[in-house]
């Protein structure tokens, strides 16, 4: 295995995974996710400020979710047919000036257009980004996505621990401090552009081997996607339970004080960082479907345990539910992946979006369900989600993919 270069004019196309794109790539992931969980982390600021209710607070996720998930496979789809480099930063443009839009919102409207913004600039990132961490995989397609995700995971986990500790206590228009790091972002996202458009040039000049067909008929891909879709349904529809609403849970259930629920919601992020990593390894090895099958399923006794325990046993409970229900994300990705050989954007766009909109969608139908009833129950009623994993079962066991090699297509 080789290391590549963001600087140098090196051939950048080396055999091996090119471990300095994927760090590049998983660190503007980092920037990326951090600046957009500060939005759900400010929910209960921003409640108080405006006087939201839980739908009005749904509302916001849903109009970022949304925006990014509309735009994501259009992007992936059209970057699949042609290429744009240069794209990434651009696209941090957008959540820069979206950040400061929130920063200085003084209407619950413009919240929601704050809000679009930093989705539309999530739009441009997350399929462009993805097919990147594949390019630079050197075959080993499920560690590049685990590396590139798991930069997400912890930009969303430290995002709460700055909300509590600097938005919090100085207020709105302090958020706009954070345009810094969309502005670090931008210099990073530049230098792998220029990667990009190197590796393109030189593969240019190498003799395309054929990308080849996965085994299976069109319905049975179409219906393999849709269980995928199906478990991404499962997956972040309680992933938006816990994000958006875990805070008031804690604080509403066991008193804690808006501090200390932002602190137990970094854990669990923290802990969904570390389950990220282990997903693609683990796939790559043992094949993905292993990988989906315990994640979504293996959950399944610890939602069902949450909702009646106290505050050390939901705080242990949602670090075991982040660690397992994370690892799946990644297998799901490659696993769609090598359905679809040769759409690595619009894969990547469909289920990131995907992911999005059905996290947008179930924090704004949750919110309503929690204004009608109780947030207990949102939690109660959410256990029963990871049921849908026995979905995996109808998956059919692909064939691991063989290694890259010098000449062969990276995508």
């Amino acid at each position: 295995m080789t290391s590549g270069t963001l600087t140098t004019g090196r051939r950048p196309e080396a055999d091996g995974t090119v471990f300095t794109i994927l760090a590049a790539i998983s660190f503007s992931h980092l920037l990326n996710d951090m600046m957009q969980s500060l939005l759900p982390a400010l929910y209960p600021m921003l409640a108080t400020d405006f006087g939201l209710d839980f739908g009005q607070v749904g509302l916001i996720t849903l109009v970022f979710n949304l925006t990014a998930s509309i735009l994501q496979p259009a992007i992936g789809l059209y970057t699949d047919r042609k290429p744009q480099p240069y794209s990434l930063p651009l696209g941090m443009g957008f959540t820069l000036v979206g950040l400061v839009v929130l920063s200085v919102a003084p209407t619950f409207p413009l919240l929601l257009l704050g809000a679009a913004l930093v989705g539309m600039g999530s739009a441009v990132f997350h399929p462009e980004s993805s097919r990147i961490a594949r390019l630079a995989s050197g075959g080993r397609h499920g560690l590049a996505q685990s590396v590139f995700q798991v930069g997400g995971n912890i930009g969303s986990a430290i995002g709460p621990l700055l909300a509590a500790f600097i938005v919090l206590p100085r207020g709105q228009a302090s958020i706009g401090w954070f345009s810094a790091a969309a502005l670090l972002a931008i210099l990073v996202l530049t230098g792998v552009g220029a990667w990009y458009q190197r590796h393109r040039r030189s593969r240019a000049a190498k003799p395309r081997r054929p990308v080849a067909p996965v085994a299976l008929s069109r319905g049975k891909v179409g219906m393999s996607l849709g269980i995928l879709g199906m478990l991404v349904f499962s997956k972040y529809i309680y992933l938006a339970s816990l994000t958006s609403y875990f805070t008031f849970y804690l604080i509403q259930t066991f008193g804690v004080s808006v501090q200390q629920a932002q602190i137990h919601l970094f854990i669990f992020l923290g802990a969904v960082a570390v389950g990220t990593v282990a997903g693609g390894p683990i796939g790559d090895r043992f094949g993905r479907k292993v990988v989906i099958w315990g994640s979504i399923l293996g959950v399944l006794p610890f939602t069902m345990a949450m909702p009646y325990v106290g505050l050390t046993g939901t705080v242990i409970l949602s670090i075991i539910i982040g660690l397992i229900l994370a690892s799946a994300f990644s297998a799901i990705v490659v696993y769609a992946q090598e359905l679809v050989p040769g759409k690595t954007g619009t894969i990547a766009g469909l289920f990131f979006g995907f992911a999005f909109g059905m996290g947008g969608i179930g924090a704004a139908v949750l919110g309503e369900v929690a204004d009608l009833t109780s947030i207990g129950f949102v939690y109660r009623l959410c256990a029963f989600l990871p049921l849908i994993g026995l979905l995996t079962v109808f998956l059919p066991d692909l064939e691991r993919p063989r290694r890259v090699t010098a000449g062969a297509p990276a995508e």
